[in-house]
């Protein structure tokens, strides 16, 4: 292979890594956050609780797609789900297998926690865990 062709070779491999390099020093770390109610909102029921995400995609349950998850509302639960299990499926941990990316919520009246967490195509949370602050609404 001539020298010429060689270093012009070397310079696009070397280039081509360099990029990879900064593109994933640049990734968004991924992360999972409530749009509405805000923080500390007092609201009508039903509630409509609108999830936010950024860093990755939402695929719906049962499809394995890299750097995606789907959305579970925790509502009024005492801790996060258990790392490496599957997500409960109850009324203080909803599922949105679907993709779904917002929910009417009929909740009675008084103070209430929403906290969002992603799980994988099997309801299970997400390594590193991909979760919301937890905020607390009140019910009128």
């Amino acid at each position: 292979m001539p020298k010429t062709l060689t270093r012009t070779l070397s310079a696009l491999l070397l280039g081509s890594l360099s990029t990879l390099a900064l593109a994933d020093s640049n990734a968004e770390t991924p992360s999972a956050f409530i749009i509405s109610p805000a923080d500390g909102a007092t609201v009508s029921s039903p509630v409509t609780v609108q999830f936010g995400l950024s860093g990755m995609g939402v695929a719906p349950a049962g499809v394995e797609r890299a750097g995606t998850g789907h959305h579970h509302l925790l509502v009024d639960a005492q801790s996060v789900p258990v790392a490496g299990q599957p997500i409960p499926a109850d009324d203080n941990h909803r599922h949105f297998g679907g993709g779904q990316t917002q929910v009417s919520l009929d909740l009675p009246p008084g103070e209430h926690t929403l906290q969002l967490i992603m799980g994988d195509q099997n309801h299970v949370p997400l390594q590193p865990s991909v979760t919301s602050d937890k905020i607390t609404i009140t019910v009128e």
